[in-house]
């Protein structure tokens, strides 16, 4: 009797809708085939690694035209869970099957040749394990260490019990410095009394990973945890992958990748800093990590926690209605005050140094009298200052005196940024901070041959020269991605802030998200009104956000009774609710006057967006492919009541590396209505494309959900 062949269908990692049919030979490889199985497949001339979504006996093509599967992976299925969590973010965010799974496996589990190497490199990392368990642990705060108003917080977490099977969504919305952390991790200790359970605890940036990760290895020594971000070598990050996927890691903690890691026992989820806009992915499939980790922990029926000082208008609004339980923290743990707000207005003379004044610099001072009068003081006090500046590099424009040069990108529609000699070479230079382009500085006008250039605006290496000249013995430190390319870098430069190695740091936003300095005295902000006028809708929410959260660096070490630190922001428009929302410190009125902004405008989260974005070597081409596109729409009906689509525009940054952008916006007020009419623009757009690239005019394209800039 002949036996029937196994047919499996396999995804792969390319922009295809389809799926493909392989046989597979159960005796070669050991195994009968389960959906779930990574496998090595031969697609036209090369092999590739794709991913099981189906078995049957039969298939639509010729067995004997069907190709073998030609390895299988040493590792078990991906859990049913993560394969429906994976499924929803590709129907979700209109994407191929194969390229949202693929690229969320490591490289590591993706070199076949390598696979049956895979159990040495484990047992090498068992035993490197074993010589790292003596990392620092720090910040232990048990349950009898808590403040009462943290004491109410987890008892209303726990309020449920170790209760299996149950959905709940919660805010805790608390001040910078109320605690937030070691309530979770105190309610993450009682979920994790089950020797299986499995907790997810996400970070907006690798930055902030460490500090978290010596928390939590204070809190559970005992516990064996993952740290997935794109930071670690891959060597690490397949094997923190692997131990999660079969549940051998009972904590796994990381940046946005994290989200969509494989855990069969997931128990809890917490999500921090949750309105960070880092957790929304970029490029490839543009998801956001946070939207996911709330679907996911509705689809298992577990917990989760989304914690912010700061919540993001969608998260805030939710609470406000009932949909998800709110938790609030109101006051520092340690019973410190609030930091003091004081707006600068830098068109005030006052503010200004003028000739006759002693301590005034010799060159034009690039902060107020009034600020810098207050840093000498805070120095005087022996506390640290930080001060935040949005702009890396040395100056965003070099240009010449005598005619209208400046220094624009070749390739971008952007300027290049001059960076000092040691940021990015020996020499200094020229910077596209959009394609990377470098290039030598000019020795004189490329136009006119004029030799005097001068450099347009200030960075954070022109201001840290500026700070080295105004207090010479002071110690000054630098925070940027220029200085800390890599993690280790950034975590050792944190480092020396929180030893006290450091008077006065100067950096960009890296330096104000969730660090939790002891000796903060005073933090300055720079360029606020650069943030303050957008194209962008949420650019004041973001920006009221930062300063929260920058503002919550200072007298955090502080008790009941002392100063809470100072913030002082320089700005021409001191009169801008943002400003006078933060003077209150009034997070939930400024939410209130946002949220009525946003309803009487019909923005998001009152309504829901979508971009088809449009690239090509002319920007006439992409406006004319989306033009035709929303053409077809009307025609087809798509356009209604309830479905707005505007006209296509060009991007924010037209030219990114020799590529014209434009883009077309789509909204709508029913979630479903923009989703369904999304599928069909897919499916239109793949009838005439070879991937996601046009066969006729070669326009590159791309459908985006929920986008958060525009």
């Amino acid at each position: 009797m002949k036996h029937k062949p196994i047919v499996v269908q396999v995804v792969i990692d390319k922009p295809l809708a389809q799926g493909f049919d392989y046989l597979w030979d159960a005796e070669k490889l050991g195994n009968l085939p389960e959906i779930g199985h990574i496998v090595e497949v031969p697609f036209a001339r090369s092999k590739v690694i794709g991913l099981v979504i189906k078995v049957s006996d039969h298939s639509e093509y010729e067995i004997e035209k069907l190709k073998t599967i030609d390895r299988l992976a040493p590792l078990p299925p991906l859990d049913p869970a993560s394969l429906r969590l994976m499924n929803f973010a590709s129907q979700y965010y209109v994407h191929a099957l194969g390229e949202t799974i693929l690229p969320t496996i490591p490289k590591m589990w993706k070199k076949a040749e390598d696979w049956e190497k895979a159990h040495k490199k484990l047992e090498s990392a068992g035993k490197q394990a074993k010589k790292d368990g003596n990392v620092i642990a720090e910040g232990l705060i048990n349950q009898d260490q808590l403040n009462s108003s943290q004491k109410n917080a987890l008892q209303a977490l726990l309020s449920e019990g170790q209760k299996r099977n149950l959905f709940r969504a919660i805010l805790l919305q608390g001040q910078t410095g109320s605690g937030k952390t070691a309530v979770f991790l105190n309610w993450l200790a009682s979920i994790l009394q089950d020797e299986s359970a499995q907790v997810l605890l996400l970070v907006p940036e690798i930055n902030l990973t460490p500090q978290l990760e010596r928390r939590v290895r204070a809190y559970f020594p005992n516990k064996k945890m993952a740290v997935l971000h794109s930071g670690v070598s891959e060597k690490k990050r397949g094997v923190a992958w692997y131990e999660a996927m079969t549940g051998k890691a009972q904590i796994i903690l990381g940046t946005r990748l994290a989200a969509l890691t494989p855990m069969p026992n997931l128990r809890a989820i917490v999500v921090d800093e949750e309105h960070d806009p880092s957790y929304k992915q970029q490029d490839g499939t543009r998801y956001s990590a946070r939207d996911l980790a709330i679907w996911r922990a509705h689809d298992q029926k577990t917990p989760i926690l989304l914690s912010s000082a700061t919540p993001s208008l969608e998260t805030w609004m939710a609470a406000q209605s009932g949909r998800y339980e709110y938790i609030r923290l109101d006051q520092r743990a340690q019973g410190a005050s609030l930091p003091g707000v004081h707006l600068i207005n830098t068109r005030d003379p006052q503010n200004q140094f003028s000739p006759g004044d002693a301590d005034a610099p010799k060159q034009k001072s690039l902060i107020t009298k009034t600020l810098a009068r207050a840093i000498t003081k805070t120095l005087k006090a022996k506390k640290q200052s930080l001060i935040l500046i949005n702009r890396r590099g040395y100056a965003p424009v070099l240009s010449c005196s005598a005619c209208s040069w400046l220094s624009k990108c070749t390739q971008c529609s952007t300027y290049t940024v001059m960076h000092k000699a040691g940021a990015l070479g020996r020499r200094s230079v020229l910077s596209c901070h959009h394609c990377g382009l470098i290039k030598s500085i000019p020795s004189f006008c490329p136009d006119c041959g004029n030799a005097d250039l001068k450099t347009l605006g200030h960075g954070t290496q022109k201001l840290e020269d500026a700070i080295e000249e105004m207090w010479p013995h002071a110690r000054v430190l630098r925070v940027d991605t220029d200085s800390s390319r890599k993690s280790k870098g950034a975590e050792a430069l944190f480092q020396e802030i929180h030893d006290g190695n450091v008077d006065i740091v100067v950096g960009t936003q890296m330096i104000a998200k969730g660090h939790d300095y002891q000796n903060i005295g005073l933090v300055a902000v720079l360029d606020a009104d650069s943030r303050l006028y957008s194209a962008d809708f949420r650019a004041a929410e973001r920006l009221f956000a930062q300063l929260v959260q920058v503002a919550g660096r200072a007298g955090r070490s502080g008790t009941a009774g002392d100063n809470g630190g100072d913030i002082f922001i320089e700005t021409q428009y001191p009169e801008s609710p943002v400003f006078q929302y933060l003077l209150r410190h009034d997070v939930d009125g400024f939410m209130a006057f946002t949220a009525s902004e946003r309803e009487e405008a019909g923005l998001p989260p009152c309504s829901y967006q979508a971009l088809v974005h449009a690239e090509s070597k002319s920007l006439d081409k992409a406006i004319r492919f989306l033009t035709e596109l929303k053409v077809h729409m009307k025609t087809k009906g798509l356009i209604t009541k309830e479905l707005k689509v505007y006209d296509p525009v060009p991007k924010p940054v037209m030219r990114v590396a020799g590529s014209e952008r434009a883009q077309l916006l789509i909204e709508s007020v029913n979630r479903k209505v923009l989703q369904e009419a999304l599928e069909a623009v897919d499916l239109e757009l793949r009838q005439d494309s070879q991937g996601r690239i046009s066969k006729v005019s070669r326009i590159r394209w791309l459908i985006e959900r929920d986008p958060i800039a525009i």
